[in-house]
């Protein structure tokens, strides 16, 4: 089969990181017997040194016509960088913005998972991490604070910065039952998270949340505030299957699920729609300061790969020989430096992708 897959390398780390997943889909391919072509879209800082602009309306239809993206991370310094001396909406994380809006990528699934072999690496105490964890994050992408109006103004001398959250049922509707159907192929628990002792958006989410509910008799439902639900995922993170919740709130809470994992950069991440396109990227940003040295770890953006051979392509075998491979490299001992540890073997991104790409058979 041939795949037309879009390649956003972006900023930062994020040419290194994508290059190692790259090969990993040309081994895949030889394996098995596909051909995957890719075509390179700017987004982020490399457009706007480019085209003037995040996403261009040439970049936006590359996009269109791509079966599915295939992304590394956007943006650099925002003390130093030009890029965020422009306006906020030339800056690079609006062309993200934009193109999650225009694509319609309305359900974001971040799966978090502590490797056996990186219990040490995991910040939490030992009894905690012993247990291990495997959940999913399903974040609402295209509505709420991130996509509401907003403004700064002054009045009387004072200046007002305001931003505004909003959104709709059918907003609400189509994230819960993305997270219902998720939760129903694994462990058949949804913990929807919201704020609904303070917002009314969140007491609009609960409503919603617990009327879809009512279609997935076979699912047990719990609501959980946001602010207990952070404590928890420290406290007890094996109690989580499926946590569905809105943007703002999957965004700093997914953060906090990938470093219980052992490092920002093994966490995967796919933003979906109905059909089966979709963006894969890793969750970590584009790491500036480390950008060109070979040290970053690419293992999410491998793994960002592999859910996109499963939910785009359809090609489970393919994916699991994917996620196999990375279990092989780690239970052999090789690490990238922000996993290594006494007795573990250091290895670059290059070599990392390299070790990875072998043990695909």
């Amino acid at each position: 089969m041939d795949y037309k897959i879009g390649v956003i390398k972006g900023d930062g780390i994020g040419p290194e990181i994508v290059t190692e997943a790259m090969k990993v889909l040309n081994k895949i391919g030889e394996v098995y017997g596909h051909q995957f072509y890719y075509q390179e879209i700017l987004l982020g800082g490399a457009s706007i040194d480019v085209y003037g602009v995040p996403l261009s309306d040439e970049s936006l239809q590359l996009a269109r016509e791509s079966e599915a993206i295939l992304m590394g991370s956007i943006g650099g310094n925002t003390t130093t960088s030009p890029w965020y001396q422009l306006p906020p909406n030339l800056r690079p994380e609006a062309g993200l913005l934009k193109l999650r809006k225009e694509l319609g990528l309305f359900a974001n699934m971040r799966p978090a998972y502590l490797y056996k072999e990186l219990e040490g690496a995991c910040p939490l105490k030992k009894e905690i991490s012993e247990q291990g964890f495997d959940l999913v994050i399903m974040r609402e992408l295209t509505g709420g604070l991130y996509f509401g109006e907003r403004k700064t103004e002054e009045i009387d001398g004072v200046r007002y910065a305001t931003d505004t959250l909003t959104y709709n049922e059918d907003e609400i509707r189509r994230i819960a039952i993305r997270g219902f159907d998720i939760a129903r192929q694994r462990r058949k628990k949804l913990t929807s998270v919201d704020k609904a002792n303070v917002l009314d958006s969140s007491r609009l989410w609960r409503e919603i949340v617990t009327d879809v509910a009512k279609d997935y008799p076979d699912v047990t439902l719990e609501h959980m505030l946001v602010d207990n639900c952070a404590m928890q995922l420290v406290r007890d993170p094996a109690q989580f299957d499926v946590i569905l919740t809105e943007n703002m709130f999957g965004d700093i809470l997914s953060d906090e699920a990938s470093m219980i994992t052992g490092s920002i950069g093994m966490l995967s991440s796919a933003s979906l729609r109905d059909d089966p396109f979709g963006l894969y990227e890793p969750s970590h940003g584009s790491a500036p300061d480390i950008a060109g040295q070979n040290i970053a770890n690419p293992i999410a953006t491998i793994l960002s790969a592999a859910m996109m051979l499963r939910y785009s392509f359809q090609l489970e075998k393919e994916a699991e020989a994917v996620e196999k491979a990375v279990q092989i490299v780690l239970e052999e001992g090789y690490r990238t430096i922000d996993i290594h540890s006494d007795n573990t073997k250091l290895v670059g991104t290059k070599e990392m992708g390299d070790f990875i790409t072998k043990r695909i058979l």
